[in-house]
């Protein structure tokens, strides 16, 4: 329950934030034809942008609906998942907890979370705090991401940690860098350890009661009364469709501390300006802190495109955040990914720069393109392209990646696999930490069906003499093949079929052991 003090505080630092977004802007503004190119070139339900110069707010947009076709348009106030732009704000409540000495960077896991377990007892041992922001536990990219999403599943945060000491490494601990979500959801464990406190409270407290951020939401929460909620889209032929579309209560994600916070335009805004300039809130972060969030404490691998759009010539990660350098400026950055819902918020420390892009639908080229378009207007204004341009960009070198050693399989003559030629592989399996599943008969169709995802649920097809399973909710661009291994017992394994799957569907990462008969 919020103080009256507490509602006061927010509402100052609300109306004041409100004088700070401009309602329409004074002249003609560079970004606001780069932001109608992309609804036009991308066909988006609904997207919110604003632009940060020298700490003042020169721009904000907002385009399209909350829910295609519901004549309900998206404003400053409107919720949307930011997804992994959570990451920051979970280091920044460690942050916090550092500077009032609760615990330090390189205090280990277990001594927060005793149940801790990696697969290398050594690593268990040595893990630190420090190490679960940086995406060097030598976990393959995206491993075990199947125990988050899809959305809506029965996985709890103690079943994330339990399933961590069965996910078997791909690199040496601290050898490299690959991507991971789940190390963040034990992180969010960490600081309710350490602070006391379930995530979400920290959460609240630490970042946005401070920081005046009074429309963000994490944990569990009422979407009718909050109201003004982005829907995810999903593109369905020329049109945009909601997808996963919310119930009257937000439910407590179990990826929440890694990709499951909400926020508005305003609310990213005041997070920009706070970030880019530490006198808007005195003492919110002291400076050691505030440099350990954006020190390069892991190498990343830098891109073609990368190099080639930006000039750059390095990539880190820090703490929640992706390091680089764009024509000679310092450049801060990250990306956030879920279905039907993208956002990107990029800094530019040094000119007090900053940029925030948040979409309700297919959105991750509409926010690549608009994000280099923007951030092209301050570090080489004579370079910039156009968002047509980049776009034209995008595409061709995703036909040269489907051309040459990304060509995606032609699956269209699949048929339903016969129930009866089966029946020697059906059952029911175990993998040891996604659980149960049935490879089992209903209605004369075979099915596949994940106990504890229940997205995970879909028809085995037969392509030629191969198995693929057409997932009931999720895309084409999700299917995996279905490969079963003679044995005592039988085993299953799943890979993709797009190569260029999203990573969080984490295949790679199952190994099912039959354990029963069909019921």
């Amino acid at each position: 329950m919020h103080t009256p003090l507490f509602r006061s505080t927010t509402l100052l630092l609300s109306l004041a934030l409100a004088a700070a977004l401009p309602a329409s802007a004074a002249g003609p503004s560079p970004f606001t034809p780069m932001l109608d190119s992309t609804v036009e070139h991308h066909h988006l339900p609904g997207i919110a942008m604003a632009v940060v110069d020298n700490g003042q707010v020169v721009f904000t947009g907002t385009r399209g609906e909350r829910r295609a076709g519901s004549g309900e348009p998206i404003d400053a106030d409107t919720l949307f998942k930011i997804a992994s732009n959570s990451k920051a704000m979970t280091a920044a409540v460690l942050a916090r907890l550092v500077d009032r000495g609760l615990l330090a960077w390189d205090d280990p896991v277990t001594k927060y979370l005793p149940q801790f377990r990696m697969h290398d007892p050594w690593v268990t041992q040595h893990m630190q705090v420090r190490d679960l922001l940086i995406h060097n536990s030598g976990l393959g990219l995206g491993a075990g991401d199947l125990m988050l999403w899809p959305e809506p599943n029965v996985f709890t945060r103690a079943d994330i940690i339990a399933g961590l000491e069965h996910l078997k490494p791909v690199t040496s601990f601290r050898s490299g860098y690959a991507y991971d979500n789940l190390m963040y959801v034990v992180a969010g464990e960490v600081a309710a350890a350490a602070g006391g406190k379930p995530y979400d409270q920290l959460l609240r407290e630490e970042v946005f009661i401070p920081l005046g951020m009074a429309r963000c939401q994490a944990g569990t929460w009422s979407v009718a009364k909050v109201g003004n909620v982005a829907q995810p889209h999903a593109q369905r032929g020329s049109g945009n469709v909601v997808v996963n579309a919310d119930t009257e209560i937000a439910p407590d994600l179990t990826s929440m501390a890694a990709g499951g916070i909400r926020c508005s335009l305003r609310d990213m805004t005041r997070w920009m300006q706070v970030l880019l300039d530490p006198t808007r809130v005195p003492g919110w972060l002291s400076e050691p802190q505030r440099r350990a969030l954006w020190t390069a404490h892991m190498p990343m691998p830098l891109g073609e495109r990368q190099r080639r759009w930006d000039n750059a010539h390095f990539s880190a990660y820090g703490y929640g955040w992706r390091l680089s350098d764009m024509d000679g400026q310092w450049k801060v950055a990250h990306t956030g990914t879920l279905s039907g819902m993208y956002s990107s918020l990029a800094l530019l420390p040094d000119r007090k720069v900053g940029v925030v892009i948040l979409i309700n639908g297919k959105g991750e080229d509409a926010r690549t393109v608009l994000m280099q378009a923007a951030l092209k207007h301050y570090t080489a204004p004579e370079q910039r392209q156009t968002v047509a341009g980049y776009t034209e960009q995008l595409q061709a070198e995703r036909t040269q990646r489907r051309t040459t050693t990304h060509a995606l399989p032609d699956t269209t003559a699949r048929k339903p696999a016969g129930v009866a030629a089966t029946a020697q592989w059906q059952g029911l399996y175990r993998d040891p930490w996604l659980g149960r599943v049935r490879l089992c008969p209903e209605n004369n169709t075979l099915r596949f069906s994940v106990d504890r995802s229940p997205t995970l649920r879909g028809t085995v097809m037969q392509l030629d003499s191969r198995w693929l399973v057409q997932w009931d909710t999720l895309g084409a661009d999700a299917e995996p093949w279905l490969q079963v291994e003679p044995g005592t017992p039988p085993t299953l394994r799943l890979s993709a079929i797009d190569p260029d799957i999203d990573f969080s569907y984490d295949y790679q990462d199952l190994h099912f052991t039959r354990i029963g008969h069909c019921p």
